[in-house]
């Protein structure tokens, strides 16, 4: 195991930051860019090319009391530097290895989900802003492939391996603090810009702790 691992709480975390990405920095910068693209080539795929009918799924109360708000968009963009952050603080050969299978993974179970059962969120009329941030979104994002949320189930499983890391570099409370806020305004944008409501939000949580908890298990038992 690299060294990094060893080092003291109280030498300051951040100074652990630049090694860590520099390690693999090829792997893991070739790897992220690859994961990313075929993600979206088969959400898209999915979404253009539905075997069934669409279900919408329904609003709750919870739904109703969330305001439209447009800056909630800066928060759900930030899901994909959020993302690209995690492996690139790995160092271990076998966390990569695990990260990316589950990772895999993940996308899998959603993907299969969405093969079979595609859904549909339908937005009310908001007037969404006329601004560069809704423009991308709306070419990068839609409102098929809605339930489970594969932005809240990658958020979750994310902030999930974020625990893992700042545990490792001795991070104090309040970095794992604002992991999960960060995380939790990342669910909370979904809902909040009208991507999303509160039923995709429960499923990509559930998927997404569910699938990070089986190579944090695994890991736990490697190094025992």
């Amino acid at each position: 195991m690299s060294s990094l691992h060893t080092r003291q709480h109280g030498v300051g975390w951040l100074n652990e930051v630049g090694a860590r990405m520099r390690t693999f920095w090829p792997a893991k910068l070739f790897g992220t860019l690859l994961g990313m693209t075929a993600f979206f080539a088969v959400y898209f795929w999915l979404l253009r090319h539905p075997r069934y009918p669409l279900t919408v799924v329904p609003l709750t109360a919870v739904d109703r009391l969330i305001g439209f708000q447009s800056r909630a968009v800066f928060l759900y963009l930030s899901l994909w530097l959020y993302v690209s952050l995690a492996p690139a603080l790995l160092i271990d050969r076998l966390e990569l290895v695990s990260y990316g299978l589950a990772a895999a993974a993940l996308s899998g179970i959603g993907f299969v989900v969405f093969l079979f059962w595609p859904t549909a969120v339908m937005r009310p009329d908001v007037g969404w802003p006329q601004s560069s941030a809704f423009a991308f979104l709306e070419s990068v994002d839609a409102s098929g492939n809605a339930c489970p949320s594969m932005h809240v189930a990658f958020a979750v499983f994310t902030a999930v391996w974020f625990e893992r890391l700042l545990r490792q570099m001795g991070a104090g409370r309040l970095v794992w603090v604002l992991n999960w806020l960060w995380c939790l305004g990342i669910l909370y944008s979904t809902v909040a810009i009208r991507q999303h409501v509160v039923l995709d939000v429960l499923a990509g949580a559930v998927l997404g702790a569910a699938v990070a908890a089986v190579p944090m298990r695994l890991l736990r038992t490697h190094e025992r």
